[in-house]
């Protein structure tokens, strides 16, 4: 049974990542800089008169989550089931509005991936403090969400973009704000830097 879940999970790896990433960029253990309190996105407040349960979580101690097997299975799983079971399209499409944060049935765009990740992740027994909804700006300048996991590896981003699930400093992203870990109502602004060796990584992905 370990040998089978060991090979399970060599195997999921080497499918979900890019060559060389575990080491290489998982060892350099880079979080998000914060700058202070941002203003919450109006989509997740109402999201958050909706599903009020869901925003309440606080704690004086965020955990960052060790990044063991088990957990990076987790990860793995649940950004792919995810990516898989939902097809992606506008809140237009959806509900008819332009802006509507919910958990998607089998339709939705960026932020409602997030939400749905998110709330997998937590069932697994994830921390809500480790699972960050993230707003970010991506390479064509357009509004985008991504989910923040906070662990001893690193900031990890899980995006229905892509199946990588890669540290945050080497998505082509612009980060603005985030969900602030001690407080799920509460939002952070992000500090935008990175390590300078990123740069070079990003365009070599695209």
């Amino acid at each position: 049974m370990i040998r089978r879940r060991a090979a399970l999970i060599a195997l999921l790896s080497a499918a979900l990542m890019p060559r060389g990433a575990i080491a290489r960029d998982f060892d350099a253990k880079v979080f998000m800089p914060v700058l202070g309190s941002a203003p919450a996105p109006v989509g997740y407040v109402d999201f958050c008169h909706r599903h009020g349960d869901d925003c309440h979580a606080r704690t004086a101690h965020p955990v960052v989550v060790t990044l063991n097997d088990d957990r990076w299975l987790d990860l793995i799983v649940v950004n792919r089931s995810v990516n898989d079971r939902i097809a992606a399209a506008t809140d237009m499409e959806v509900f008819g509005v332009e802006e509507y944060w919910d958990y998607p049935v089998d339709r939705g765009d960026c932020e409602d991936y997030v939400l749905l990740k998110r709330r997998e992740l937590m069932q697994r027994g994830w921390p809500a403090s480790a699972l960050l909804i993230t707003v970010v700006r991506d390479e064509d300048g357009a509004g985008h969400a991504v989910l923040t996991v906070r662990t001893d590896r690193g900031d990890l981003v899980l995006d229905n973009k892509v199946e990588i699930i890669r540290p945050w400093f080497q998505t082509p992203y612009s980060y603005i704000k985030r969900q602030s870990p001690r407080d799920a109502s509460a939002w952070d602004r992000i500090d935008d830097r990175r390590p300078e060796s990123s740069v070079s990584s990003i365009k070599h992905q695209r």
